[in-house]
Protein backbone atom coordinates (compact mmCIF):
# COMPACT_ATOMS: atom_id res chain seq x y z
CA UNK A 1 0.00 0.00 0.00
CA UNK A 2 2.81 2.34 0.91
CA UNK A 3 4.35 1.76 -2.52
CA UNK A 4 1.52 2.13 -4.20
CA UNK A 5 1.07 5.50 -2.64
CA UNK A 6 4.29 6.97 -3.14
CA UNK A 7 4.14 5.70 -6.94
CA UNK A 8 1.31 7.38 -7.63
CA UNK A 9 2.37 10.93 -5.72
CA UNK A 10 5.76 10.71 -8.07
CA UNK A 11 3.78 10.25 -11.35
CA UNK A 12 0.93 12.81 -10.32
CA UNK A 13 4.45 15.24 -9.73
CA UNK A 14 5.86 14.34 -12.90
CA UNK A 15 2.45 15.20 -14.65
CA UNK A 16 2.35 18.39 -12.82
CA UNK A 17 6.01 19.33 -14.00
CA UNK A 18 4.97 18.88 -17.28
CA UNK A 19 1.63 20.73 -17.51
CA UNK A 20 3.54 23.59 -15.87
CA UNK A 21 5.79 23.35 -18.86
CA UNK A 22 3.21 23.73 -21.10
CA UNK A 23 2.42 27.20 -19.88
CA UNK A 24 -1.20 28.25 -18.45
CA UNK A 25 -3.20 27.47 -21.17
CA UNK A 26 -6.70 26.04 -21.28
CA UNK A 27 -7.32 22.98 -22.94
CA UNK A 28 -9.17 24.62 -25.72
CA UNK A 29 -5.46 26.88 -26.21
CA UNK A 30 -3.13 24.26 -26.62
CA UNK A 31 -1.17 23.63 -29.09
CA UNK A 32 -1.34 20.14 -31.28
CA UNK A 33 2.19 18.92 -29.62
CA UNK A 34 1.03 20.23 -26.38
CA UNK A 35 -2.69 18.49 -27.01
CA UNK A 36 -0.70 15.10 -28.09
CA UNK A 37 1.72 15.60 -25.08
CA UNK A 38 -0.77 15.57 -22.16
CA UNK A 39 -3.03 13.07 -23.62
CA UNK A 40 0.08 10.60 -23.98
CA UNK A 41 1.37 11.38 -20.24
CA UNK A 42 -1.80 10.54 -18.92
CA UNK A 43 -1.46 7.28 -20.45
CA UNK A 44 1.64 6.20 -19.24
CA UNK A 45 0.95 7.50 -16.04
CA UNK A 46 -2.08 5.52 -15.45
CA UNK A 47 -0.45 1.70 -16.30
CA UNK A 48 2.19 2.09 -13.41
CA UNK A 49 -0.30 3.54 -11.09
CA UNK A 50 -2.97 0.28 -11.87
CA UNK A 51 0.17 -2.31 -12.50
CA UNK A 52 2.21 -2.28 -9.32
CA UNK A 53 4.46 -4.90 -11.38
CA UNK A 54 5.56 -2.62 -14.23
CA UNK A 55 8.51 -0.97 -12.58
CA UNK A 56 8.06 2.66 -11.93
CA UNK A 57 10.71 3.43 -14.16
CA UNK A 58 8.92 2.28 -17.05
CA UNK A 59 6.20 5.44 -17.03
CA UNK A 60 8.94 7.90 -15.68
CA UNK A 61 11.33 7.32 -18.86
CA UNK A 62 8.78 7.95 -21.43
CA UNK A 63 6.77 10.86 -19.62
CA UNK A 64 10.46 12.52 -19.26
CA UNK A 65 11.08 11.54 -22.87
CA UNK A 66 8.24 13.41 -23.98
CA UNK A 67 8.63 16.34 -21.49
CA UNK A 68 12.06 16.82 -23.26
CA UNK A 69 10.97 16.34 -26.78
CA UNK A 70 8.39 18.64 -26.60
CA UNK A 71 10.68 21.28 -24.84
CA UNK A 72 13.33 21.07 -27.57
CA UNK A 73 10.58 21.22 -30.60
CA UNK A 74 9.06 24.54 -28.67
CA UNK A 75 12.80 25.78 -28.90
CA UNK A 76 13.25 25.12 -32.65
CA UNK A 77 9.63 26.17 -33.56
CA UNK A 78 10.40 29.60 -32.38
CA UNK A 79 13.52 29.47 -34.49
CA UNK A 80 12.31 28.46 -37.25
CA UNK A 81 8.54 29.43 -39.25
CA UNK A 82 8.58 26.40 -41.13
CA UNK A 83 8.70 24.14 -38.81
CA UNK A 84 6.04 25.79 -36.55
CA UNK A 85 3.55 26.20 -40.01
CA UNK A 86 4.47 22.17 -40.37
CA UNK A 87 3.72 21.31 -36.34
CA UNK A 88 1.03 23.61 -35.86
CA UNK A 89 -0.80 24.56 -38.98
CA UNK A 90 -1.46 28.68 -39.90
CA UNK A 91 -4.79 30.91 -38.92
CA UNK A 92 -7.20 30.83 -41.06
CA UNK A 93 -9.52 33.47 -42.51
CA UNK A 94 -12.98 32.40 -42.71
CA UNK A 95 -15.08 35.58 -42.67
CA UNK A 96 -13.96 38.41 -44.71
CA UNK A 97 -16.22 41.61 -45.10
CA UNK A 98 -19.01 40.67 -43.69
CA UNK A 99 -19.07 37.42 -45.98
CA UNK A 100 -17.99 33.61 -44.91
CA UNK A 101 -15.11 32.02 -47.19
CA UNK A 102 -17.20 29.02 -47.71
CA UNK A 103 -13.87 27.09 -49.29
CA UNK A 104 -11.28 28.21 -46.49
CA UNK A 105 -14.28 27.08 -44.01
CA UNK A 106 -14.52 23.46 -45.18
CA UNK A 107 -10.79 23.40 -45.00
CA UNK A 108 -10.88 23.94 -41.59
CA UNK A 109 -13.93 21.28 -41.29
CA UNK A 110 -16.01 23.87 -39.79
CA UNK A 111 -19.95 24.03 -40.02
CA UNK A 112 -21.58 27.36 -40.55
CA UNK A 113 -23.55 26.10 -37.46
CA UNK A 114 -19.92 25.88 -35.59
CA UNK A 115 -18.84 29.67 -36.88
CA UNK A 116 -22.40 31.51 -35.85
CA UNK A 117 -21.68 29.85 -32.11
CA UNK A 118 -18.09 31.30 -31.91
CA UNK A 119 -19.33 34.71 -32.74
CA UNK A 120 -21.99 34.62 -30.54
CA UNK A 121 -19.95 33.82 -27.75
CA UNK A 122 -17.87 37.32 -28.20
CA UNK A 123 -21.52 38.71 -28.73
CA UNK A 124 -21.54 38.92 -32.43
CA UNK A 125 -25.32 38.00 -33.83
CA UNK A 126 -24.57 39.81 -37.22
CA UNK A 127 -22.33 38.66 -39.46
CA UNK A 128 -22.35 41.96 -41.49
CA UNK A 129 -20.74 43.72 -38.36
CA UNK A 130 -17.62 41.61 -39.14
CA UNK A 131 -14.44 42.57 -40.72
CA UNK A 132 -12.43 39.69 -40.41
CA UNK A 133 -12.79 36.25 -38.16
CA UNK A 134 -9.97 34.30 -37.77
CA UNK A 135 -9.41 30.62 -36.84
CA UNK A 136 -6.04 30.46 -34.93
CA UNK A 137 -4.30 27.97 -34.45
CA UNK A 138 -5.48 27.10 -31.29
CA UNK A 139 -9.09 26.25 -32.38
CA UNK A 140 -10.95 29.37 -31.08
CA UNK A 141 -11.91 32.48 -33.07
CA UNK A 142 -10.52 35.46 -33.73
CA UNK A 143 -13.40 38.65 -34.61
CA UNK A 144 -12.35 42.01 -35.74
CA UNK A 145 -15.39 44.28 -36.07
CA UNK A 146 -15.73 47.44 -38.47
CA UNK A 147 -14.56 50.62 -36.84
CA UNK A 148 -18.23 52.00 -36.84
CA UNK A 149 -19.54 48.40 -35.10
CA UNK A 150 -16.42 48.49 -32.39
CA UNK A 151 -17.52 49.18 -28.56
CA UNK A 152 -17.09 53.21 -28.02
CA UNK A 153 -14.63 53.76 -25.35
CA UNK A 154 -13.64 56.68 -23.17
CA UNK A 155 -10.65 58.09 -25.78
CA UNK A 156 -13.44 58.11 -28.43
CA UNK A 157 -15.60 60.37 -26.27
CA UNK A 158 -12.51 62.20 -25.48
CA UNK A 159 -12.66 61.39 -21.65
CA UNK A 160 -9.77 61.44 -19.58
CA UNK A 161 -9.33 59.65 -16.13
CA UNK A 162 -6.78 57.87 -14.20
CA UNK A 163 -6.37 54.09 -14.23
CA UNK A 164 -7.10 52.76 -11.17
CA UNK A 165 -4.08 50.30 -12.00
CA UNK A 166 -3.97 46.38 -11.05
CA UNK A 167 -5.72 45.73 -7.78
CA UNK A 168 -3.34 43.06 -5.82
CA UNK A 169 -5.35 41.05 -2.84
CA UNK A 170 -4.64 41.47 0.58
CA UNK A 171 -7.23 39.42 2.05
CA UNK A 172 -8.48 35.97 0.29
CA UNK A 173 -10.63 34.05 2.25
CA UNK A 174 -9.64 35.01 5.53
CA UNK A 175 -5.87 34.70 4.63
CA UNK A 176 -3.81 38.16 4.75
CA UNK A 177 -1.05 38.79 2.41
CA UNK A 178 1.10 41.33 4.23
CA UNK A 179 3.75 41.42 1.19
CA UNK A 180 0.86 42.81 -0.97
CA UNK A 181 0.23 45.29 1.57
CA UNK A 182 3.61 46.48 2.27
CA UNK A 183 3.77 46.98 -2.17
CA UNK A 184 0.86 49.10 -1.89
CA UNK A 185 3.02 51.02 0.89
CA UNK A 186 0.47 50.31 3.58
CA UNK A 187 0.87 48.78 6.99
CA UNK A 188 -0.89 46.90 9.38
CA UNK A 189 -2.62 50.33 11.18
CA UNK A 190 -4.05 51.43 7.45
CA UNK A 191 -5.69 47.94 7.11
CA UNK A 192 -7.19 47.89 10.62
CA UNK A 193 -8.38 51.15 10.34
CA UNK A 194 -10.09 49.88 6.99
CA UNK A 195 -11.43 46.84 8.51
CA UNK A 196 -12.79 48.39 11.82
CA UNK A 197 -14.76 51.18 9.62
CA UNK A 198 -16.50 47.89 7.48
CA UNK A 199 -17.45 46.87 10.97
CA UNK A 200 -14.87 43.76 11.18
CA UNK A 201 -12.22 42.75 13.62
CA UNK A 202 -10.25 40.47 12.29
CA UNK A 203 -9.63 39.22 8.18
CA UNK A 204 -10.92 35.66 9.37
CA UNK A 205 -14.30 37.08 8.97
CA UNK A 206 -12.93 38.64 5.01
CA UNK A 207 -13.43 36.42 1.79
CA UNK A 208 -11.99 39.06 -0.41
CA UNK A 209 -10.18 42.89 0.38
CA UNK A 210 -8.05 43.98 -2.71
CA UNK A 211 -6.48 47.51 -3.23
CA UNK A 212 -5.56 49.13 -5.91
CA UNK A 213 -3.06 51.71 -7.41
CA UNK A 214 -5.21 54.57 -6.41
CA UNK A 215 -5.59 52.62 -2.86
CA UNK A 216 -9.18 52.01 -4.28
CA UNK A 217 -10.69 49.27 -1.76
CA UNK A 218 -12.88 46.13 -2.94
CA UNK A 219 -14.75 44.63 0.19
CA UNK A 220 -16.68 41.51 0.44
CA UNK A 221 -17.33 39.77 4.18
CA UNK A 222 -17.51 36.20 4.47
CA UNK A 223 -20.74 34.88 5.10
CA UNK A 224 -21.24 32.16 7.56
CA UNK A 225 -21.67 28.77 6.36
CA UNK A 226 -25.12 27.05 6.81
Amino acid sequence: MIIAFLRTIILYLLIIAGVRLMGKKQVGELEPTELVLAMLMSDLAAVPMQDFGIPLLFGVVPIVTLLCITMTLSVLTMKSLRLRLLLCGRPSIIVEQGKILQKELNKTRMTPDELMEELRLQGVTDLATVKYAILETSGRVSVLLYANRQPVTGADLGLEGEEPGLPLTIIDNGQLYPENLRRRGLDSDWLDRQLASRGVHSPKEVFLMTVDERQGVYFARRQEET
